[in-house]
């Protein structure tokens, strides 16, 4: 009987030790302000033009949906998704950073884990993402591993109220 209360208690704590760690000072809904890259150089540069638009929710239950987009798209001169160019198409994909799935955060290490259940980048489907981040007061922002070229996307929210 004592082994079942300790493992109860065990199973309660861990549970809590859980909650704790997504009720995270990062959970809410937060509006992109900037999208930028460092370059190998160490200037930043914008990533997604001037005046991106995005959203990033994170819930208290582990899941989260991060949407950034270009702030001039190009319109499919068809009107038609399914009737656009090559051109059309690729600047639809570039235009775009767009993954959802569960979330946890190491408060000690400064690092957010993307469970990522699907992007627009379908290389990321069912990958994990470890982001180290930063938070200011409602600024949140974290660093995404270097691309090829050596440029390191950075990504800029603040807090909506």
């Amino acid at each position: 009987m004592k082994i079942r209360y300790f493992l109860l208690l065990a199973t309660l704590s861990m549970g809590t030790l859980m909650a704790t760690a997504q009720s995270s000072s990062i959970v809410g809904t937060w509006a992109l302000t900037a999208a930028e890259k460092i370059l190998p150089d160490g200037t930043r540069a914008s990533d997604y033009g001037a005046n991106p638009h995005g959203l990033v929710i994170f819930t208290a239950d582990g899941h989260y949906s991060v949407q950034i987009y270009r702030a001039g798209r190009l319109k499919f001169s068809s009107g038609d998704k399914l009737k656009g160019t090559a051109e059309e198409y690729k600047e639809a994909s570039l235009s775009t950073s767009v993954h959802f799935g569960t979330y946890s955060v190491d408060p000690a290490r400064h690092t957010i884990t993307f469970h990522v259940d699907r992007s627009s980048f379908p290389n990321q489907d069912d990958t994990t993402q470890v982001r180290p981040y930063e938070m200011n007061g409602d600024v949140l922002s974290w660093k995404v591993a270097a691309r090829p070229d050596g440029s390191i996307p950075i990504t800029v929210l603040r807090r909506i109220q």
